[in-house]
């Protein structure tokens, strides 16, 4: 295509990366904020499913949406929007301790249209840059998404000891209107590609973008592993905070979290400067298994220092799963299908996140954490190991959804339909 260009891609990747930052501010703070209204993991599970649930369910809409119509003004539409949601929340929060249902509103308001901004943002990557670009912007895309776990955390921390929840959400509300701003300098340059189809129902639009992947049925089954994946990647979001926070404070959760993603910053400067040429099956395979093992040991210890450790070679191998993954589908899908498909890719490959979302905080409140406290069933046995005490329970969940994950690593290579899309 004539408009691909690196350089308006450099744009839009900035204003998305200063958005991630925000978003990571706001996700931590929330997190500690209702954890200590409510010392149940259920509630900061409940919060964080209200967040995502939405964005998920409503992906193919927005990739069918990115199909019809110019895919820069619907990333300034998400953006501006989803701000909404969290105007909601400081408004609760300013005029006195808000309940936890207003949160849930808020957060669910917000990712309603993070739906439109997502599949846009990623079918607009396809617009502007060439096939030998993709991988490199790949780890570009995931450097400025690991902000939210890199920098975001750290920055909290710090904020947090001189600053409230309000002030918290002032600072992400103001960086959307920073994204529009670099969305709207890449619109006034760019022919607008995709126009509307409006004799063609939006049915219609999603049967094919579900047909689309389904024929390549590696790019499918590919989907569903994500799904997998995602499930168990789900309790180390929502359980991370409720596991460390009996053995630390906050400001040292979100020194250890920034210090753990620090390894997705390492890996997505690799791939960035040097990219991924060729065996993306086989680097997929290693990374998975390798980032089961580092899952599993953030859960073996109390050691703070320990957890930091194995929480960064986790994070180190999550750029090379998602890049690989990513190259390997977008090469695939042809790009008039590319908003539609990734929305359904979306869908599929994130249900798992819902549903240990849903999941995690039951597990963790009436499953895991009472085998591990003074007198439990597995403290005398599993608890000489791992310790006893409140949030020990998570770090079971940790090992054993480490060791399923490192699993999939041996399944893989043995998928044709994987191993062909190459």
């Amino acid at each position: 295509m004539s408009h691909k260009s690196f350089g308006k891609f450099l744009v839009l990747w900035t204003g998305e990366w200063i958005s991630s930052i925000g978003s990571g501010l706001t996700a931590f703070a929330l997190g500690i904020y209702v954890y200590q209204m409510t010392q149940t993991a259920a509630s900061v599970a409940l919060v964080t499913l209200c967040a995502f649930l939405p964005s998920i369910l409503l992906s193919p809409l927005g990739g069918v949406l990115a199909d019809r119509f110019d895919r820069r003004l619907l990333m300034m539409i998400g953006d501006l929007f989803s701000a909404c949601g969290l105007v909601f929340i400081l408004m609760a929060v300013l005029t006195g301790e808000p309940a936890l249902w207003q949160i849930c509103l808020g957060v669910m308001f917000s990712s309603v249209f993070v739906s439109l901004l997502e599949p846009a943002y990623k079918a607009t990557i396809t617009d502007l840059l060439t096939e030998e670009q993709f991988a490199k912007a790949s780890g570009l895309v995931q450097l400025a998404s690991s902000s939210k776990y890199l920098l975001s955390p750290v920055i909290a921390g710090i904020l947090l000891g001189f600053m409230d929840i309000q002030s918290i959400l002032i600072i992400d509300i103001s960086t959307f209107f920073v994204t529009l701003l670099t969305v709207f300098a890449v619109k006034r340059k760019m022919q607008i590609i995709h126009k509307a189809k409006a004799r063609q129902s939006l049915i219609h639009d999603l049967k094919e973008g579900w047909e689309a992947l389904v024929s390549a049925k590696g790019v499918l089954h590919l989907t569903l592993i994500l799904s997998v994946v995602t499930f168990y990647m789900g309790f180390l979001q929502t359980l991370f905070t409720p596991m460390l926070l009996p053995l630390t404070d906050s400001r040292t959760l979100g020194t250890i979290m920034s210090i753990s993603a620090a390894g997705m910053l390492i890996g997505s400067l690799v791939i960035g400067i040097f990219s991924i040429g060729g065996k993306f099956t086989s680097v997929l395979a290693i990374s998975l298994g390798f980032a089961g093992i580092c899952f599993s040991l953030t859960g073996l210890s109390t050691n703070i220092y320990f957890i930091t450790l194995a929480g960064f070679c986790f994070f180190a191998a999550l750029p090379f799963i998602n890049t690989t993954a990513d190259v390997m589908i977008r090469k695939n899908i042809a790009n008039e299908t590319q908003g539609r498909v990734w929305g359904m890719i979306g869908i599929l490959s994130q249900l798992g996140y819902v549903a240990a979302y849903a999941l995690s905080g039951i597990l963790a409140d009436q499953v895991f954490n009472p085998l591990l406290r003074e007198g439990g069933l597995l403290a005398a046995t599993v608890g000489r190991v791992v310790g006893i005490g409140e949030g020990r329970g998570i770090g079971l969940l940790f090992i054993v959804s480490g060791l399923l994950i490192g699993m999939l690593a041996i399944v893989i290579p043995r998928i044709r339909s994987i191993r062909v899309l190459e």
